[in-house]
């Protein structure tokens, strides 16, 4: 009888393994370590993992045309439900929903007209206002810059948010944009960003935005590399907001004279730890904040709803009332935004949210 127990115990537990909810997650070009859009979704699902007892399986494309076999293959396992993380999969993820109208796929980044997709879509120009109005307060040469990964309409949003926000901060500001290119290789370039980073920091740039997926660590590590911008002839210094942060030795061997540092704004996941170059948050970091996309959790929260067969196809979205989008102030930039800062940054967010301030898409 013992025996016949164990056995039932043993095969009830292999059952209720083998009914636990199946995702499967279809990357976007970068991989999911790349320490901003894609990752976030990872994490989403890492957290489902955890949280939820759902299992989670990775699909990253060697090559975009290899995209439509992982998420079909995933739909013929008969996973519960396919997430395409990034509009470039939004062909792929339709293709495949409508071939398969019983199972959940979601998207994320765009807009899907199949009946069975979900679609994860962010108030991405929201987030970039306000870092934007922050990078006006904080520029000591009067010249921000904006770096985009591809040239698409979706980083447009965050190019138009971010101008928006730093002319609403200072009417004077002057603002250098630039893309890293036309073909999906543009969220995998860091060198090509790096060289532009370079280019802006010549025209007077000392802080800049990147909407640009891996490609953004190109522009993380120039900073990295230079740390401060000199006044020319040309680069004029109309504040020093930064004068009593405290400094490294190797900061101030590089920096001396008539100088001002450095900082990158960084996109989608918190990267202001990324700004730590000496490996000591109590002296100066280079990264002013992060404009952050909750990936994260939009993922999760469409995880849950599957598994409390609460699922529906359409449209999604997510802004500064939903903390879809936002700005990151912690331990590594405390130092760098004060608090009359943060209370100004806080009422132009709710000027936002109640419609009072319109920020431009394009």
């Amino acid at each position: 009888m013992k025996k016949i127990l164990t056995l039932a115990l043993a095969l009830s537990t292999a059952v209720a393994s083998a009914q636990s909810l199946r995702v499967g997650m279809a990357y976007d070009a970068g991989g999911k370590f790349d320490k901003s859009f894609n990752q976030s979704a990872y994490e989403g699902g890492i957290k489902a993992t955890k949280n939820l007892g759902v299992q989670v399986k990775d699909f990253e494309p060697s090559d975009p045309s290899q995209i439509i076999q992982g998420i079909r293959s995933f739909a013929n396992e008969g996973f519960d439900l396919t997430i395409g993380v990034g509009f470039a999969n939004n062909a792929s993820i339709t293709q495949v929903a409508k071939e398969n109208p019983d199972l959940a796929f979601a998207l994320v980044d765009d807009v899907s007209p199949a009946k069975n997709v979900a679609s994860l879509v962010f108030q991405e120009q929201e987030g970039s206002y306000l870092v934007g109005y922050l990078a006006a307060l904080n520029s000591s040469t009067g010249v921000v810059g904006f770096v985009g990964g591809m040239d698409v309409p979706l980083i447009h949003k965050f190019q138009a948010g971010y101008e928006a926000g730093a002319k609403a901060a200072n009417p004077k500001i002057k603002i250098v944009s630039q893309y890293v290119g036309t073909t999906p290789d543009a969220w995998n370039n860091p060198g090509k960003a790096k060289e532009i980073a370079a280019s802006m920091r010549s025209k007077g740039a000392d802080i800049i935005f990147s909407a640009a997926g891996a490609s953004g660590n190109g522009v993380i590590d120039y900073i990295k590399q230079t740390q401060c911008i000199k006044a020319t002839g040309t680069i004029k210094f109309t504040s020093n907001n930064f004068t009593k942060v405290p400094k490294s030795a190797a900061y101030q061997k590089a920096c001396a004279g008539n100088t001002r540092p450095m900082f990158f704004i960084g996109v989608d996941s918190n990267q202001n730890y990324m700004g730590d170059f000496d490996k000591n948050p109590a002296t100066l970091n280079h990264g002013l904040t992060s404009m952050t996309k909750r990936v994260d959790n939009a993922v999760y929260a469409l995880i849950s709803d599957v598994k409390a067969n609460k699922f529906k196809g359409g449209e999604r979205r997510f802004g500064l009332k939903d903390n879809g989008v936002g700005y990151a102030v912690d331990s590594y930039n405390k130092a760098l935004i004060s608090s009359a800062q943060i209370a100004r940054l806080e009422a132009v967010k709710a000027k936002i949210i109640s419609g009072a301030i319109k920020v431009p898409s394009k």
